[in-house]
């Protein structure tokens, strides 16, 4: 049933977009942006690199085939409030154990159906992200001006650090299956559980760590490797995961980051990173692979980016040699992977372990095991 419950999305510019209530009622506040993926609706709310934002979802139809225990990628819905144009009716599918509208409601999700979210996007990338807020409920008669003042008390994403409020509280471990490769040590700063799954189908025992483990704490673990994962905010304020990065590559530990990892293993090299306008979400993005010429579709959600030039080869200005961009994204030539050539560690500014979306880029788990594999293989004196 489709609710008819007044509800309104407010940008900070005074850009009004009147619906439907959808999901629970009250107000809620975050950085509005798009997704462009048609499908993996579930995926994308339980994705933690959403914390902090109201996702406007492009495609049209939404909820049609329900929730379900097994598609979540954490352990809850992080998106700060849901913009969708038609949900659903009826769900449809066998594996279904409820509907998308009661699992936001149950999630105290603040959502709005009935707007017109193809202008709200053509908003977003005329002017760039914004502050935005869904009022509905007794918030819906808000007189307007009231209501953009609330939005602009809102905090900005940019200077924001969120890895905190995203990150397990305690260490967790999952086996390894199939030959074992050693412990891997993953910083969460927001990992999915399909990321956690990959790793250890290739032989790791992740170690999944708090966001602000030390580096004697890390290398308890005696890791093979070091993995830091996506998640929410801005890399110029994770200064300690940072610092904690450096001691890994100064122990020439092997390395390799995705999403917001990639930004801080820029940041961690000597570069700097910086908001993209509306930045890059959905499941549907072109990425060239420099050294093989491959075009890949990825599964993306970013906001920043590494300043780095494309082409050539650059000397790390923090002391780690040589490095080059090994990925570029062809909508926008936007820095989408690093490769250091001195130290073992590279990086991704996508979801390898694509859920949902494509499967193009899961090679890349396949290239950091054996990337640990011949690390572990040298000699002492190939060590130095």
């Amino acid at each position: 049933m489709i609710d008819t419950d007044p509800a309104v999305l407010v940008l900070e510019d005074g850009s009004r977009f009147t619906g439907r209530a959808y999901g629970a009622r009250g107000r809620t506040l975050g950085e509005a942006v798009f997704a462009t993926g048609m499908t993996g609706y579930q995926e994308t709310l339980t994705d933690p690199s959403y914390a902090g934002q109201i996702v406007v979802m492009t495609a049209p139809h939404i909820g049609n085939t329900g929730v379900n225990d097994e598609d979540p990628e954490s352990r809850r819905i992080w998106v700060s409030g849901y913009v969708v144009r038609d949900p659903s009716r009826v769900v449809s599918n066998f594996r279904a154990d409820g509907s998308l509208d009661e699992d936001l409601t149950r999630n105290g999700v603040v959502g709005i159906s009935g707007v017109d979210t193809r202008a709200i996007t053509r908003r977003l990338r005329d002017v760039g992200s914004m502050r935005a807020g869904i009022f509905s409920g007794d918030d819906a008669a808000l007189i307007a001006d009231e209501q953009v003042r609330i939005v602009k008390s809102g905090a900005r994403m940019a200077g924001l650090n969120l890895s905190a409020e995203v990150s397990v509280a305690s260490a967790t471990v999952t086996p390894a299956r199939g030959e074992r490769l050693g412990a891997l040590a993953v910083l969460d700063l927001g990992v999915k559980q399909a990321t956690i799954e990959n790793l250890a189908d290739r032989g790791f025992e992740v170690h999944v760590l708090p966001q602000d483990v030390t580096l004697d704490e890390l290398l308890a673990i005696q890791p093979v490797a070091v993995f830091y994962s996506n998640g929410p905010g801005d890399p110029a304020a994770s200064g300690d995961h940072v610092a904690l990065l450096r001691g890994v590559l100064d122990q020439r530990l092997p390395f390799f980051g995705i999403c917001f990892g990639n930004q801080l293993l820029g940041r961690a090299l000597g570069l700097d990173t910086y908001k993209l306008p509306y930045g890059h979400r959905g499941i549907n993005q072109p990425v060239l692979d420099k050294a093989t010429g491959r075009v890949e579709i990825t599964a993306h959600n970013h906001g920043f980016a590494v300043d780095a030039p494309l082409e050539g080869i650059i000397e790390s200005p923090n002391g780690y040699g040589r490095l080059e961009v090994s990925h570029v994204g062809l909508n926008d030539n936007v820095v989408e992977g690093l490769r250091a050539l001195d130290i073992p560690a590279f990086s991704v500014q996508y979801h390898p372990e694509a859920a949902a979306g494509p499967h193009d880029a899961n090679y890349l788990f396949d290239r950091f095991a054996e990337l640990v594999r011949t690390h572990s293989a040298r000699t002492p004196e190939e060590a130095e």
